[in-house]
């Protein structure tokens, strides 16, 4: 078992692993009072005037108490992290590097902005931590890059991929979550998907180019597609050929 559980963490591709561990040691950390979350949480007033700038990365690693929400968001983000970077950016580290660089400025931006707008100020003056949030985020890409996968909802119900992230919503509800930090994963998503799918489809321009110093970091690999060579068919017997 322990074997199989190491063998499953090595075949992770870099992001999805390095992030998986370290929202996993953040999170345990916090729960055995080695970190205290209160040096995680976002807060602008600390990073501008006291120079915390670590907030901006840490309040994303901190996924509260180890219950069952835990166990549900580690799931989520190790699955559909991990096929985000394994098939739609397939060689293209840096690319999935920027992606989520960019869901995380989008979120801290949508915080920050609610903030300052009079009626929803309040709610959200309470988002402290962006992890679940960012993870969503990823959700809501994969779906829609894969909408019409099966899937299967607890055994309950059926239904296509593109509407996991409205099922997990409606989920969160019923079980008195919140659905403010799920719905700021799927804005964050949706602009994503617009940006990168929708918009250069449109316009044939693509705003969203991943930097090259971002590109500098990581040394991708090619994917090399082989293609068989000479292959050459046999034409169809003659009995199987019908007459007009």
């Amino acid at each position: 078992m322990a074997q199989a559980v190491e063998e499953w963490y090595k075949q992770m591709p870099i992001i999805t692993r390095t992030y998986l561990t370290a929202a996993i040691v953040t999170t345990i950390g916090c729960s055995l009072d080695i970190i205290s979350p209160y040096n995680l949480y976002l807060n602008p007033k600390l990073v501008v005037k006291h120079y915390q700038v670590w907030r901006l990365v840490t309040n994303f690693l901190y996924f509260r108490k180890m219950d069952l929400d835990f166990l549900f968001h580690m799931f989520f983000l190790a699955r559909y992290c991990k096929l985000l970077e394994e098939n739609s950016f397939r060689g293209r580290t840096a690319d999935f590097f920027y992606m989520l660089l960019f869901g995380a400025t989008a979120l801290t931006g949508i915080v920050l902005v609610g903030g300052m707008i009079p009626y929803v100020s309040e709610s959200f003056a309470k988002i402290i931590f962006l992890s679940n949030s960012l993870t969503f985020m990823m959700v809501y890409v994969w779906s829609k890059q894969n909408p019409f996968i099966h899937m299967s909802f607890l055994g309950l119900f059926t239904f296509t991929a593109g509407y996991l992230p409205w099922v997990l919503l409606g989920f969160s509800v019923l079980v008195g979550a919140s659905p403010w930090v799920d719905l700021l994963g799927m804005i964050a998503g949706h602009a994503y998907y617009f940006l990168q799918d929708v918009y250069p489809r449109m316009s044939g321009r693509r705003p969203l180019r991943t930097p090259a110093f971002i590109k500098a970091f990581f040394a991708d690999e090619p994917v090399v597609v082989a293609r068989p060579g000479n292959v050459r068919f046999a034409a169809p017997p003659v009995d199987g050929i019908q007459p007009n």
